[in-house]
């Protein structure tokens, strides 16, 4: 079954971050950039596709949005966040690039031949993979993928 597409919806994950300066500096060392629009002293808008952005929101102004409390990202998963870049070279050199600005690795590289991928942990604690796909398996599905392999 095939979900129907919603061109016009756009994607805004708000994530929370103990230092707004700090973090945009280690995001800009990963190549991201910041929407000036909709970034100020107490947010940062940080485009990861053309219609998704990850919104980095001081701990302030994160508590004005959540009617929860916020969790510790070093002690609980909160969610795992996920970006695509365009090879496998750019896997190793966007990670490498993190653990240089002060990430931590969270596990060694998983290679399924389809995909391939490494995760590191923020400035703050929060998990991010970088991973590349076949764009055969990206627009058909893994299983495609994996069965020409064979």
């Amino acid at each position: 079954m095939t979900t129907p597409a919603h061109p016009g919806r756009m994607l805004f994950v708000s994530v929370p971050v103990a230092d707004l300066e700090r973090s945009k500096a280690f995001f800009a060392k990963l190549g991201f950039g910041f929407n000036p629009n909709f970034t100020d002293e107490t947010s940062a808008c940080m485009p990861v596709g053309e219609h998704a952005f990850v919104m980095l929101l001081g701990r302030e102004k994160f508590a004005e949005y959540s009617k929860l409390p916020m969790a510790d990202p070093t002690t609980h998963a909160l969610a795992l966040y996920s970006f695509s870049v365009s090879s496998r070279d750019e896997v190793d050199a966007v990670s490498a690039a993190a653990l240089a600005a002060g990430a931590t690795e969270a596990d060694g590289a998983e290679d399924y031949g389809f995909m391939y991928s490494r995760s590191f942990f923020d400035l703050d604690g929060h998990g991010w993979q970088v991973m590349w796909m076949d764009p055969k398996a990206a627009a058909q599905g893994p299983e495609a993928s994996t069965a020409s392999a064979h």
